[in-house]
């Protein structure tokens, strides 16, 4: 069996990923451009991918192809449709990353709130050092207790901030397809209109690309923290970078952008170093046990497809 890797960068350096070899022939790259998948890919039986797309153009001449591994929990960036015609099995990885999304999640909410990186600029650069006060309380910011924290996606990571929104004293509300028992589910423009924080843990389809669109963010409060950790195009990033700018939404941190790494010609770029901004390099899903996680059950993926067991197969959805 030949397991090809095409982008091993993306899973971290660190990772160790050499029990792969126990089921056969490992090759890996370290980064696969789309002009090279077709080749790479061509005498593989199985492809583990965590960001290359596979399409039906890339994927029609791999003939031995009988598994696509993702290291994901979102698989976006594969034809499901032509895999199901080809009777390729693709299985993802669901639920790793709650621990670290929401951690980090529920950590930028946090800096930005207490506008921690102003708050630490001043000693760093002195002007608490060289002033005469024996603290500093501007830029003001405000407790969250008491706050109404709204939730886009109230799935694993979704309902693992709420239980940490709950803990720190916020009323929480959250959009959800199927409501449940427990906390309050609302549509989406209430909870855009209501909420003070707002963090989105949707997973990217055709039914939530560009669900927080202009008009909804047209619609959010002044002093609104916005933080998204899902996917870069579930929102109108022009338009949030635009409210930022103007002054019409408090504070945004984001971790996910539509198009990976953004370049200077970005509307992230230009807000890159405001205070009231948090930008990450889609770090929130990888911390060293999600990741170890994540491969553990990419290799049980693996053996099951291979045993003729059905486990995680989002093909057969």
């Amino acid at each position: 069996m030949k397991i090809v890797v095409l982008d091993r960068f993306t899973l971290g350096e660190d990772l160790d990923i050499s029990a792969a070899s126990k089921y056969g022939e490992v090759v890996c790259f370290d980064k696969t451009e789309p002009s090279e998948v077709e080749e790479r890919i061509a005498d593989a039986d199985v492809i583990f991918v965590n960001k290359v797309k596979l399409t039906c153009g890339n994927l029609k001449n791999a003939k031995n192809l009988k598994l696509i591994c993702e290291a994901a929990t979102g698989y976006d960036n594969i034809d499901t449709a032509f895999c199901r015609e080809k009777g390729i099995a693709v299985c993802n990885v669901p639920g790793y990353s709650v621990y670290s999304v929401a951690q980090v999640t529920v950590s930028m909410v946090l800096s930005l709130a207490n506008h921690l990186s102003e708050y630490t600029r001043f000693t760093k650069d002195g002007t608490y050092s060289h002033g005469k006060s024996a603290n500093i309380l501007k830029p003001v910011y405000n407790e969250l207790y008491g706050k109404t924290w709204g939730i886009v996606g109230y799935g694993g990571i979704g309902s693992r901030v709420g239980e940490i929104a709950k803990a720190l004293g916020c009323n929480v509300m959250a959009f959800k397809r199927t409501p449940v028992s427990g906390i309050l589910c609302t549509d989406i423009d209430t909870l855009i209109e209501k909420s003070d924080i707002i963090t989105v843990h949707i997973p990217l389809s055709d039914a939530t690309r560009n669900l927080i669109d202009r008009n909804r963010i047209a619609k959010m409060k002044k002093n609104v923290i916005f933080v998204n950790t899902a996917r870069g195009a579930v929102t109108d990033e022009a338009a949030l970078c635009e409210a930022v700018k103007s002054g019409n939404i408090a504070a945004f941190g984001t971790d996910v952008y539509s198009a990976e790494p953004f370049d200077c010609n970005s509307p992230f770029y230009e807000i890159k170093d405001y205070d009231n901004v948090c930008l990450t390099p889609h770090m929130a899903w990888g911390a060293k046990e999600a990741r170890e996680r994540c491969f553990s059950e990419m290799l049980k993926n693996l053996e099951a497809c291979f045993n003729g067991e059905i486990r995680n197969r989002v093909d057969l959805l």
